[in-house]
């Protein structure tokens, strides 16, 4: 089918500010979809306009109705990037697609604070949770935030605060390349609901990104894989961007937790039975930036029907429920990795038995901490760890 559909990006200069194509594209259009703002930029006519609501999946499904006719999507900036362009990508063959850009706030922002736009941690929170900020903190960090509205700035200055991130310096950019084009230091009491924030983070000292977090950057009840064993246990996992993981026995949720933090398009299923550890499990999510770690309530096996087709899976606990394993296994893709730690001697068995049916690796995991006896140090050793991995065929 030849192109007929058409995103073209709008800078806040309005058509005025568009490319000879961008406009050929617009002109040419019998079907427009766009924002209020995008579409109060069009000089009246009497084509059809049609204004996009929520959810979005019902304008996109209305949009695809008028395949094969000529059809424009007026989009902010980069439609590719945090925009419209990337999810109609999803629904329409790109061979049917023109795209145009223009300038991203991204872009823009760079331009006019001399940062480097490689070197900048880039989010949007149109829509989003704003604790996906908590996960691109870290001492130094230059963060650009796509605003949802006027209290946005509010809200990320607040969040930064609860880190002890007073210092931080706060930047908001309004109607980048507009007319209205402002930038506002440290007064966020009267601002544009189009606005682009700028972050340069304090030095304060911030959890690292790499697995292998502080015990102390959870809140649990003692479930909690200790931080040696956990940066080993990620190491055996060898998260991928895009992969999906299953935390089967998640107790306060560290493994997928830090999953999700080695890369933001990695994704995971937290599954814990115990009511107390799921409030944990969020509230730790949240904290450490990934508060869209899916968290599923209930006992394997059965809890584990119906869960997407996941990439790896690690089973932290319920080692010794039947049918659990076997589960996991059928549940797994091909080529996928199944990790299990154990500590007790009845799990440790179970590591054994699967072993011999299943292959993969063993590996015991000792580790010492330096305590205090009196006067002196002493080394008291953790429980140490049987660890299983196998990939299937």
């Amino acid at each position: 089918m030849d192109k007929w559909l058409s995103i073209v990006g709008i800078g806040d200069d309005g058509i005025d500010g568009i490319s000879p194509v961008s406009r050929t594209l617009i002109d040419r259009a019998e079907i427009i979809f766009g924002g209020d703002r995008h579409l109060a930029m069009l000089p009246p006519d009497s084509r059809l306009k049609i204004r996009w609501t929520s959810p979005i999946d019902h304008s996109i499904q209305k949009l695809l109705t008028y395949r094969g006719q000529s059809v424009c999507v007026l989009a902010s900036g980069d439609p590719m990037c945090y925009g419209i362009g990337s999810t109609l990508a999803r629904h329409v063959d790109l061979a049917e697609i023109t795209i145009v850009p223009a300038p991203s706030a991204f872009s823009l922002a760079c331009a006019r604070l001399g940062w480097s736009l490689q070197e900048v941690e880039t989010l949007s929170l149109c829509g989003r949770d704003p604790a996906l900020l908590n996960a691109v903190l870290y001492p130094g960090a230059k963060i650009l935030v796509l605003s949802a509205d006027r209290q946005t700035p509010a809200i990320v200055q607040h969040l930064l605060k609860q880190r002890g991130l007073d210092d931080s310096e706060i930047v908001v950019l309004e109607h980048l390349g507009g007319t209205q084009e402002r930038i506002v230091r440290g007064d966020f009491e009267h601002l544009a609901d189009l606005n682009t924030i700028a972050i340069t983070c304090a030095s304060t000292p911030l959890p690292a990104r790499i697995p292998g977090l502080p015990d102390s950057a959870y809140i649990h009840d003692g479930q909690l894989t200790k931080r040696e064993i956990r940066a080993v246990t990620l190491s055996t996992l060898a998260p991928h961007p895009g992969q999906l993981l299953w935390d089967v026995g998640a107790g306060c949720g560290s493994i997928a937790i830090e999953w999700m933090r080695s890369d933001r398009r990695c994704r995971a299923i937290a599954i814990e039975s115990n009511a107390d550890r799921l409030k944990l499990i969020a509230q730790n999510a949240n904290t450490l930036g990934v508060p869209n770690l899916k968290i599923v309530a209930g006992k394997a096996p059965i809890s584990l029907q119906d869960l997407p087709e996941p990439d790896t899976i690690f089973i932290g606990g319920g080692l010794t429920v039947p049918d659990v394993v076997e589960t996991c296994w059928r549940s797994l893709r091909s080529g996928g990795r199944l990790v299990a730690n154990a500590v007790t001697v009845e799990t440790e068995a179970k590591l054994f038995h699967y072993q011999s049916q299943l292959g993969g690796e063993l590996t015991r995991i000792a580790v010492q901490r330096a305590e205090a006896i009196g006067k002196f140090l002493g080394w008291k050793a953790m429980s140490p760890i049987t660890q299983w991995s196998v990939t299937k065929p």
